[in-house]
């Protein structure tokens, strides 16, 4: 059974063993992915965190409520099927990170983006074999290319579950280097996400909060959050 606009029927999901790993019950039924596909996912604290998203739904199902049964289904019926061009997608963001491109002015931001993104800059040198370099305004900044190897194989020692989490640690903040902090225990979430929002939170300083934009930042921030909680389900 898969969720594709269906009714709550069921009384109670629980997580279960399944095939080579573990998943979800709706009474004795077991899900689906959209595609059909078996939900087996690598862990049973993830089938357990997909279990309770399906115990909370109401009478209708609601997709947008249920991070991790979405997480779940991507890495299954998207990133499996594709895995090599994910992964090249992803290390790709090596070449065009976020951190490596800053501010030409003011003096303030300049001296704000040195003091918040050097630091993870100088890690990721330790961590992968060399420093990214960095420029300002948004002309293409050329990477050493053995670095560039070395994040290219970081990303692809990712599985599928790992990579859907790190899909969009990615793709949310535009930093590869602040995604792999977060996996590797670096970086805190939280401290992640903030760091990818320097430039936005400086405007705001200087002026003003924007009611939407605050509202749009809410929800990528959960996203975000989101997509680490999925990769850290994805581990024993």
């Amino acid at each position: 059974m898969s969720i594709l606009k269906q009714r709550r029927f069921w009384k109670t999901a629980t997580a279960a063993p399944r095939d080579d790993g573990y998943g979800v019950l709706l009474d004795e039924r077991a899900v689906n992915t959209p595609n059909k596909t078996p939900l087996v996912v690598p862990t049973f604290e993830m089938a357990e965190a997909i279990a309770a998203e399906w115990d909370a739904q109401s009478e209708k199902i609601d997709p947008l409520t249920m991070p991790v049964t979405r997480g779940a289904n991507s890495a299954i019926d998207k990133v499996l099927p594709q895995q090599a061009e994910v992964v090249g997608l992803l290390a790709d963001y090596g070449g065009t990170d976020l951190l490596c491109y800053r501010a030409a002015g003011p003096s303030e931001l300049i001296a704000i983006q040195a003091e918040k993104w050097d630091p993870v800059l100088d890690w990721a040198a330790t961590e992968f074999g060399s420093r990214l370099n960095v420029g300002e305004g948004v002309m293409h900044i050329a990477q050493d290319p053995s670095l560039l190897a070395n994040l290219h194989a970081e990303v692809a020692s990712f599985d599928n579950f790992a990579l859907a989490g790190v899909h969009d640690l990615i793709g949310i903040s535009g930093s590869l280097i602040l995604a792999l902090g977060v996996t590797r225990g670096a970086l805190p979430a939280e401290d992640a996400w903030m760091l990818s929002r320097v430039d936005e939170h400086w405007q705001a300083e200087q002026w003003g909060d924007d009611e939407e934009a605050s509202a749009h930042e809410a929800l990528k921030r959960a996203a975000f959050m989101d997509a680490a909680r999925f990769y850290f389900l994805s581990f024993p």
